[in-house]
């Protein structure tokens, strides 16, 4: 009995000390917002003059559609841009897409990926294929600019790195534009054929493969005031009923895949360079179409597909080994995510393919990029 009561009384006092301690963030909360709004009370030159708009702003009284204020020429012009760009890219349905309220967001993302490459002329053709490089990074972003840096997490315990990738990108209603440059220089499981009647010899695990790309892309959405790829994946937006939208876009991206021959073996060196892809960079100009859709699941949850595919001009570039040349290219691109929303917290899974693939009959490039992206974070 008597340690029943000790438990008891336990209990409230760690009550009240929980009271005790809000109560004085409270105070200290309502103190610093009375000391900004004192500050924006104070009385003020309220002469209506050039520096009138400026002294106004200080204290909270700025009224853009006031003409007495006297903005400069170049505020009101950027004023009115922003009017016409928010107005013109970023008008929604209210039906089906609302603000989340907040433009600030930080998010923590995880990401974890593997990429393929495969390549060759009439001489044979190599596999490469790599493990799973895990990345983690931090992003900022105010309203529709987005800016992270991410790298790989074997360096975060000391190991050395093998992977790192970066990213911008910027979404409005009616299209998103995205940036990325993707580096990898990890283990790679190979397979090698050397002439079209043999079979495929699996080979050693290299890590004399280097992979680079870097690439700017944009899409066009056609259904824009009722779909909204920013409730999807840039957490900016509430998807209130589904929505899907035709797509149209573009992108150009460089590879660079570079077999590093200080670490193979003679015999392989010549492998490699006897079929083609010792040292092989082009660069993808594609146009795109494509369908993307986003299921309202509940008012909470949120399941988006988008499937893209496009064409165009691969523009093989000179090395060492090979002079430069043209030849057509194909762009495929699919990609999911399931969006999570409470309150100010969000959560997503996300997952994305994208293959550049060409059409010569005597020598084919291909890689491919797959990545599983967890996503957690805050608005504010």
């Amino acid at each position: 009995m008597s340690w029943g009561q000790a438990k008891d009384s336990l209990t409230t006092t760690e009550i009240k000390d929980t009271v005790v301690h809000q109560s004085r963030i409270s105070k200290i909360k309502s103190g610093i917002t009375k000391r900004i709004q004192d500050k924006l009370n104070q009385p003020y030159d309220t002469t209506r003059n050039k520096s009138y708009w400026w002294r106004a702003m200080k204290h909270g009284k700025v009224n853009f559609k006031d003409s007495t204020m006297g903005y400069p020429k170049f505020v009101m012009f950027c004023y009115n841009v922003y009017n016409w760009g928010d107005k013109a890219f970023n008008s929604y349905d209210s039906v089906y897409v609302v603000p989340t309220g907040k433009n600030w967001k930080l998010t923590l993302k995880n990401q974890n990926w593997i990429d393929n490459f495969y390549g060759g002329n009439s001489q044979g053709r190599t596999n490469f294929t790599s493990g799973a490089a895990s990345n983690i990074g931090i992003y900022l972003s105010f309203m529709a600019v987005s800016l992270g840096y991410s790298i790989d997490i074997d360096r975060i315990f000391g190991a050395k790195g093998t992977s790192k990738m970066m990213e911008f990108s910027f979404t409005c209603a009616r299209f998103t534009a995205e940036f990325h440059k993707t580096t990898n220089t990890g283990r790679m499981n190979t397979r090698v054929k050397l002439n079209e009647s043999e079979d495929w010899k699996r080979g050693e695990k290299l890590n004399s493969l280097k992979r680079k790309t870097i690439g700017v892309s944009a899409t066009y959405f056609f259904n824009s005031r009722k779909y909204a790829r920013a409730a999807a994946y840039c957490f900016s937006k509430y998807q209130r009923r589904s929505a899907g939208s035709p797509l149209a876009g573009f992108s150009i991206i460089n590879y660079d895949f570079t077999i590093d021959p200080t670490q193979l073996t003679p015999e392989q060196a010549a492998e490699f360079e006897h079929i083609g892809t010792a040292h092989i960079r082009y660069t993808d100009y594609c146009l795109k179409g494509g369908y993307a859709y986003n299921w309202v699941l509940n008012p909470k949850f949120l399941l988006n597909f988008t499937g893209m595919a496009g064409g165009g001009v691969k523009h093989i570039h000179s090395t060492e080994y090979a002079p430069s040349s043209n030849t057509g290219a194909m762009n495929l691109n699919g990609s999911f995510a399931l969006t999570y929303n409470h309150k100010r917290f969000f959560a997503s899974l996300q997952s994305s393919v994208t293959t550049s693939l060409n059409f010569a009959h005597d020598h084919n490039f291909s890689y491919t990029i797959a990545d599983l992206t967890t996503v957690f974070g805050i608005r504010f």
